[in-house]
Parts: structure tokens; sequence; C-alpha cells
């Protein structure tokens, strides 16, 4: 499942060079990581340093639909919803 990186890194104003500067890992890291060959400790460092809780990097990419997640092994769409919604 691929990570939201390019759309998330446009919304706070720095580019994924800087994002994998920030972050201290290779470029190519970075790009691996978008397209979700990654850890989940590296996929924590990329929500704080983007400023968004986990879940945030693999929700739709819609503005409408910001809550929703898609299963990457079945296509289902599941809907986030925060405490008290």
């Amino acid at each position: 499942m691929e990570l939201r990186l390019k759309e998330l890194c446009r919304k706070r104003g720095i580019t994924q060079k800087e994002l994998s500067a920030n972050l201290g890992v290779a470029e190519l890291t970075l790009s691996r990581a978008s397209k979700g060959n990654t850890s989940v400790q590296l996929i924590e460092r990329i929500a704080e340093k983007l400023n968004v809780e986990v879940w945030e990097l693999f929700t739709q990419s819609t503005e409408k639909q910001e809550n929703i997640i898609i299963c990457p092994n079945c296509g289902t769409r599941l809907e986030v919803k925060r405490k008290g919604e």
C-alpha cells in the first residue's frame, strides 16, 4: 500500500528530498517507503515529521474522504473515526 507522501509534503510546503534529509534517510529509502516497502518505525518517524497520525499516511487522498482507508489485501473501504464521533 502506498503512502501519501507526495500529497502530504505538498500540504506542508516541503519536498520529499527535504523530508528524507529531515529523517536522516536516503531519498531511495523514502521512495521505497512511499511504495509501502518500509518498517513500522520509519512510518512512525515519517508521520511525526509530517505532523500527522500514522493512519493519515494511508487514507484516501480525496478531500471529502480523508477518513477512508482501503485494505491493501481485499480492497475493502474502512472508515476511520476519532473517539467520540
